[in-house]
């Protein structure tokens, strides 16, 4: 659903006064507005608007949940409506037609909204449903970016960036404009909402927003080649019944040459479909890779906590505890193992949350090998075989390709 003209219909408390618009003429030109209405650009706005929303829904009987504030839930018996706020967009869902139904009718009393049907487009991403699951795409908005860079008509790369790139360490001469480089990995990093495929390179691209080069423009306009073939390609979400909760992490030691502080990424799969993914550097210098790789365990443990009561707001509890996949031994047996104080002394109180979660019952550990570490396509470059194997192991797919 959408919400028409969304931020005038936010109660204005303050005193605002703008200016009178140009070409409206007075007699006293030193004459200003008073505003009754908020107006689109007032920064008040945007929160007066989210006060309005939430009151409807809290009065209808929907519950605001912690986990994520844009979501509201009602649950009345047998009755399940969820409903997702993004400003003035809405994402109903429920399992009662009637119940729906009865709820659009008290929001068009509320507000003028605008039914929009099943979902099929939001936000720029696509939306494909068949008994198989939600097949989520951004082909239209990849292929307009591609479009806008010429590159139609390049040949597609094999993957989103080059083996052994050294970008960091790069001496090429700095580009005449800046801003064209920001704008393309500005829309790589919304593009990466369905394509945890450039979660890496992204993050590489990033660090170089203030001075980029022109090997860091030649490195971007790669991957709008790699988009080139694969711009249908997104992810699966999955209709099978299982609600086990699998998390994949993993950190590459020391991976900036500037900083000497590793890459940590991580990737969750609710029901074998991928809902979450990462790639960040950490914030201090590890002092090995089993310090790292326990970093990396504590930063996926967070986003299991957050998970597990996010789906559990959403009436989808995870059964059972969730398994956190790691491929370093000694990281695994420090988190079992509270013993090794020589190996762990250095290490911030914050990282021994993975301990408190194994004792909790929360999590278990398992080691897997380094061949089937999900993560790994989201901490360092791979080769094409491998790189196409984890992408199809992720439930990453192309609705659009030739079968």
């Amino acid at each position: 659903m959408d919400v028409h003209n969304a931020f005038l219909h936010g109660d204005l408390r303050e005193e605002v006064y703008i200016k009178l618009p140009q070409g409206f003429t007075h007699s006293a030109p030193n004459k200003v507005i008073r505003l009754h209405k908020f107006l689109y650009g007032l920064r008040q706005a945007p929160r007066c608007w989210y006060e309005k929303i939430s009151t409807a829904l809290v009065k209808a009987g929907f519950v605001q949940s912690y986990s994520d504030y844009s979501l509201f839930s009602y649950t009345r018996g047998s009755v399940e409506i969820r409903v997702l706020v993004y400003v003035d967009d809405l994402v109903v869902c429920g399992n009662d037609g009637d119940a729906i139904r009865n709820f659009k009718i008290y929001l068009g009393e509320c507000f003028r909204m605008k039914d929009l049907g099943k979902l099929k487009y939001f936000l720029g991403i696509e939306i494909a449903r068949n008994e198989e699951g939600f097949m989520l795409t951004q082909r239209k908005y990849a292929l307009d970016i591609v479009s806008e860079t010429g590159l139609l008509g390049s040949r597609p790369a094999a993957t989103p960036i080059e083996q052994n790139h050294h970008l960091a360490s790069d001496s090429s001469p700095y580009i005449p404009e800046p801003a064209s480089y920001r704008r393309l990995v500005g829309r790589l990093i919304y593009l990466a909402n369905t394509r945890p495929d450039l979660s890496y390179s992204v993050h590489i691209l990033s660090q170089f927003m203030q001075k980029p080069r022109e090997r860091h423009m030649d490195a971007a306009l790669r991957v709008f080649s790699y988009l080139k073939g694969t711009a249908g390609q997104g992810i699966l979400l999955s209709s099978r019944p299982d609600l086990e909760l699998l998390v994949y992490c993993d950190a590459d030691w020391g991976t900036c040459p500037l900083s000497r502080r590793s890459l940590t990424a991580y990737v969750t799969l609710f029901g074998g479909s991928p809902t979450s993914w990462k790639t960040k550097k950490q914030k201090v210098v590890s002092q090995s890779s089993c310090e790292a790789e326990y970093r990396a365990m504590s930063i996926a443990t967070r986003e299991i906590m957050w998970l597990r009561q996010l789906f559990t707001d959403l009436g989808f509890p995870p059964t059972g505890m969730s398994c956190l996949f790691c491929d370093s031994k000694s990281a695994l047996y420090i988190a079992a193992n509270p013993v090794f104080h020589e190996r762990t002394k250095y290490i911030e109180i914050d990282c021994h949350r993975v301990r408190d979660a194994i004792k909790s019952e929360v999590l278990t550990t398992a080691h897997i090998g380094t061949k089937e570490q999900l993560a790994d396509l989201l901490t360092k470059v791979l080769g094409k075989v491998q790189f196409s194997v984890l992408l199809s192991k992720l439930d990453v797919c192309d609705l659009h390709a030739p079968s």
